[in-house]
């Protein structure tokens, strides 16, 4: 174990910073290219196996999350650095949620900065308040932290939410989106009834001298899904 080193501490939290946004950026490039495969799957109709690739998808977009939030509590430690400094047993409250979740978290990850760094925040604690921490003891572990340490099999309807999104980002009718089409299909093919009545009552109106009301233009603003997908993923990981 590594003994308590100040300007080591601080070193280790700045390489901790930049390991683990290259590590996000490289689990961010596979994800895209899994999200592709994932699509080329349903468009060959290959719906299980692509099922299958989604719940690992789904499983990385939340350790990308656990990273994300890894970086988040390195970079409070390190503008709060004066206080990490001070020579206390435990953390102080304004840098206790960090230092607990690094100690508990870091292990699910394969940074070797962070496990130097969470083994220079255990000796400086000691090991009695590491045990507390690895127990969980008071819920010293936010649940946001927790909740993402977690790998379990994804619920089917978060599962059915990506394949939509994944299928609607590439252009490709699946799920709600073939049923709309063919409900399209079916308004399209039905006898338009009320044609000729409003034929006959604009020809009415126009002898009349006036005009039926034009109806009401909806303005829908289209975004693109690609730019959107990521959102939508995290709304749905919430349900």
């Amino acid at each position: 174990m590594n003994t308590w080193n100040s300007p080591k501490a601080k070193v280790q939290l700045r390489l901790s910073i930049q390991r683990l946004r290259t590590l996000q950026q490289k689990k961010e490039a596979q994800a895209k290219a899994s999200r592709r495969d994932i699509a080329t799957l349903l468009e060959r109709g290959k719906v299980e196996t692509a099922r299958i690739k989604v719940e690992g998808l789904i499983n990385e977009d939340i350790h990308v999350e656990l990273l994300e939030l890894l970086e988040l509590y390195c970079e409070l430690l390190t503008s709060r650095f004066t206080i990490l400094e001070q020579n206390t047993r435990e953390p102080d409250p304004a840098i206790s949620e960090g230092v607990c979740s690094i100690i508990y978290a870091a292990p699910r990850t394969e940074l070797k900065e962070l496990h130097i760094l969470r083994d220079l925040l255990m000796h400086k604690y000691g090991r009695e308040f590491t045990s507390g921490v690895m127990e969980n003891r008071n819920n010293c572990v936010t649940d946001r932290a927790l909740r993402k340490l977690v790998v379990n099999q994804p619920p089917t309807e978060l599962v059915d939410g990506y394949l939509r999104e994944i299928a609607r980002g590439y252009g490709i009718a699946w799920g709600s989106d073939t049923t709309d089409e063919n409900n399209a299909e079916k308004t399209e093919d039905k006898p338009d009834e009320g044609g000729d009545q409003i034929s006959e009552e604009k020809d009415q109106a126009d002898e009349k001298g006036g005009s039926l009301p034009s109806p009401p233009v909806s303005k829908v603003e289209k975004e693109d899904d690609f730019d959107t997908l990521a959102k939508r993923f995290a709304d749905l990981k919430k349900r």
